[in-house]
């Protein structure tokens, strides 16, 4: 199953990446020597050209190809290159072949809406089209409710990965076997992956023992959980206010969707935009009239100005500029004048560590979660979320329904035919209101139609998972 990716920039190779962890053959085209230049650390097929050329996508397999992924920087290329791809393959491939899926990444939410409506299915062969920001958003306010996270990753429905070190005052847990733990604590937290310094990342069985400074992904049901589970592996964390005054530098499209996500929370915003025109485009905008919101226009880096506007008097400062440098300078600053948490939407993947270690609190690589979302969308026969842990690499969760009529219904957790090295991290089942519950897959509960289960392995094991409880 060839997969041809159209742009080889940052989220394209993580994408390639990703898919080559599951031994998935991948061509990526890009028309810009740089991108080309590094994407021959990757080995897959690399096309230079322009993805909607007809000649181009020929030369990348398109007609061999089973998905198609469009994440170029122009949301019109992209949408351009998913219409012509569909129509080679249509028009040149063997007759028993099955449709290509065409995923595409945009940035206009307009068009997400038309996406959302099944409009561009119609007029742009789009089937899936991706968003990231919003769920870049989700991200953020999760992971500022904690200092100690390094990635916090939703899986829908109070579901959440945490993923944190352990640190020398987890005495309940360090130099014990999982097993002898678990017998202690009776609601110990599920451990879906774990690396230790020096080692290569792995899912840790009831015989693996914890260390202090082991970086470890936690299953956690619910953000009430957070405090009892991060102190349980050594954080002594403050409970953070579900309504945080929130201080947000930049108006363009990111900081206007940060501030529409915690106004509609409740919570007062105030917005330093430097350029006037932004600043009044924002306050012309429906946003804009609310009255939680303050906006104010004037420069993110001048310490008067933040002082004037009682910045220290926020509880959270977030960086949502164009430009990555300049958002890590303004919630620095911010933090120097006494502003407890501070976070970041940023475009360089490789940045999200290196903050972590400057003292900012949480940050979110808009790109990793573009990457989630189009591999949740391309795992067709998996239904729900697809996570890449961060810090913890070679581990994914995908999730599966449960149908009904499927040969896994009335049976125990422990009977599902799962890879080795697999562990199930939550089941989530409908309730009577149509929502979803999300459970703990104790090994003796028996799973019935509609559930959902959520199950973590590494990535050259997602198409066994896919064909095994997939169908």
């Amino acid at each position: 199953m060839r997969i041809v990716i159209a742009g080889a920039g940052r989220t394209g190779l993580e994408l390639a990446k990703s898919l080559l962890s599951e031994d998935k053959p991948v061509a990526l085209i890009d028309n810009d020597a740089s991108a080309i230049k590094m994407a021959q650390s990757v080995d897959c097929l690399i096309v230079h050209g322009d993805v909607t050329q007809r000649e181009v996508l020929r030369e990348a397999g398109i007609n061999e190809a089973r998905v198609f992924i469009a994440v170029t920087d122009s949301d019109e290329r992209n949408i351009l290159s998913c219409a012509l791809a569909s129509h080679i393959h249509r028009m040149e491939s063997e007759t028993d072949t099955p449709r290509l899926m065409t995923i595409c990444r945009v940035r206009d939410p307009s068009y997400l809406k038309e996406g959302r409506a099944g409009h561009l299915k119609k007029w742009g062969s789009v089937d899936r089209a991706i968003h990231p920001i919003d769920g870049a958003v989700r991200r953020l306010k999760t992971g500022l409710r904690m200092t100690c996270f390094d990635e916090v990753i939703p899986f829908g429905d109070g579901a959440y990965i945490l993923e944190m070190e352990v640190t020398k005052e987890a005495q309940d847990l360090t130099f014990t076997s999982l097993e002898e733990v678990s017998e202690r604590i009776s609601d110990m937290p599920i451990i879906v992956g774990m690396r230790r310094e020096g080692d290569s990342s792995y899912i840790p069985t009831k015989h693996t023992q914890l260390l202090p400074k082991d970086r470890v992904a936690v299953a956690a049901i619910g953000e009430d959980s957070f405090t009892r589970i991060v102190r349980l592996f050594g954080h002594d964390e403050i409970e953070f206010t579900n309504k945080p005054r929130v201080a947000i530098f930049g108006a363009g499209p990111v900081a206007n969707r940060v501030a529409n996500s915690f106004l509609a929370d409740g919570c007062r915003v105030t917005v330093i935009e430097s350029n006037l025109t932004k600043a009044n485009e924002l306050a012309g905008t429906p946003l804009g009239a609310d009255s939680n919101l303050d906006i104010i226009n004037g420069d993110h880096k001048e310490p008067e100005l933040l002082r004037e506007i009682e910045l220290a008097s926020h509880d959270v400062a977030i960086g949502a500029l164009d430009n990555d440098q300049a958002s890590i300078a303004a919630v620095l600053l911010a933090s120097e004048l006494g502003v407890p948490r501070t976070g970041l939407i940023l475009s360089a993947s490789d940045m999200v560590g290196v903050v972590k270690k400057m003292g900012i609190t949480f940050a979110v690589d808009k790109n990793r979660v573009a990457v989630d979302m189009v591999l949740a969308a391309m795992h067709d026969r998996l239904t729900g979320p697809y996570g890449v842990l961060s810090t913890i690499p070679d581990v994914v969760g995908t999730c599966f329904r449960v149908r009904a009529g499927s040969e896994y219904v009335s049976k125990v957790i422990d009977d599902l035919p799962l890879p080795l090295s697999t562990v199930v991290a939550f089941v989530q089942r409908p309730s009577d209101d149509g929502k979803m519950l999300t459970l703990r897959p104790s090994s003796d509960k028996i799973i019935q139609p509609g559930d959902r289960i959520i199950v973590f392995s590494s990535p050259d094991k997602v198409d066994e998972i896919e064909r095994k409880l997939g169908s």
